[in-house]
């Protein structure tokens, strides 16, 4: 099998080497900047392991992988415009480094790329392909909406944001491995776990995100800690500790909450909350919870377990588990 480090070496010499001949240049420079940034290219290595667990040759489905993370970095352009980020990956976001128009644009049009490149398969795959892409577009979108009305919100439920946080993020990768395992012609119950094993596994992503954006080293982590305590989110660790407060606690959280100009007091009193509370080992349980399900899920995939050794290893590496 082909090794998901090859693979992301696939993809970043596929941007890296692409040229785009259409024209003006303004609306394409952008996208080229985009795509250059790089990452960790999660979901164009998730759709090749899948397709590599039954076919040989994963490079013959580059067109749909570039496709979704063409898409990918789409709905991260318009994020950054919408949150008004400056930075992403340590370079500034397009809107910063052009401007808003700019930014629009070229976003719309490396979404109408993204279906370019996935419309490229054989006929036969062609509607499967295009409805589960199209249904996990209008899904990413209807949970960034859900995202942006929880700002408003002191009541969400941690069904909410877990209902949420599954549209945002988790329902791409798992949209990766179906589309993976489709144009490898795999058993339609295996297409479904492996998408049912996406979903759960972008949950204990995302729970960990959140985790690690309280309790994880800076270094590691490759951003400042406690960004989304300064934002106010509403993330799995705030919404169980308002829930599980105290009268005391919660009007004490909630006064953090409302501080603004006192940041690294802020973090830390949060902080403090949260372990007096208990929210991190309650974290730890509900990612450790969802990343065994998706495990039961990859397990019940009909193909022998030296087949699925490489994509469970990569799920491992993206939890930062060995074993």
């Amino acid at each position: 099998m082909t090794s998901a480090k090859e693979l992301q070496q696939l993809v970043n010499d596929y941007f890296a080497d692409v040229a785009y001949e259409r024209r003006p240049q303004s609306l394409y420079e952008p996208i080229s900047y985009v795509l250059s940034l790089g990452g960790k290219r999660l979901r164009p290595v998730l759709m090749m392991l899948a397709y590599n667990m039954y076919c040989d040759h994963p490079e013959d489905i580059l067109e749909q992988a570039i496709g979704l993370e063409t898409y990918h970095n789409f709905t991260l352009l318009h994020d950054d415009l919408m949150d008004k980020a400056s930075m992403r990956r340590g370079q500034p976001t397009v809107h910063q480094r052009w401007n808003d128009n700019q930014a629009i644009l070229s976003g719309d049009n490396m979404l109408v790329m993204a279906y370019q490149h996935m419309a490229r398969c054989p006929k036969e795959k062609l509607a499967a392909v295009i409805d589960l892409f199209t249904e996990t577009a209008l899904e990413i979108d209807e949970g960034q909406q859900l995202d942006i009305d929880f700002e408003q919100r002191n009541d969400v439920r941690e069904e909410e944001y877990l209902e949420m946080i599954r549209l945002k993020t988790s329902v791409l990768l798992a949209c990766a491995l179906k589309i993976g395992a489709i144009m490898a012609n795999a058993p339609e119950e295996d297409c479904d776990n492996l998408y049912r094993f996406g979903c759960q596994l972008g949950l204990a992503f995302q729970l960990q995100d959140d985790y690690l954006d309280v309790y994880g080293d800076p270094k590691v982590f490759g951003k400042a800690i406690g960004g989304d305590i300064l934002d106010g989110k509403k993330t799995y660790m705030l919404i169980n500790a308002f829930a599980r407060a105290d009268e005391a606690q919660r009007a004490e959280l909630s006064r953090w909450m409302q501080t603004s100009d006192k940041p690294l007091e802020k973090i830390a009193a949060v902080t403090a909350l949260y372990n007096i509370i208990g929210i991190d080992g309650l974290a730890q349980e509900k990612i450790a919870e969802c990343f065994e399900q998706s495990l039961q899920y990859l397990q019940a995939v009909r193909l022998p377990d030296d087949c699925k050794q490489e994509l469970l290893a990569y799920a491992r590496q993206m939890m930062g588990r060995k074993s």
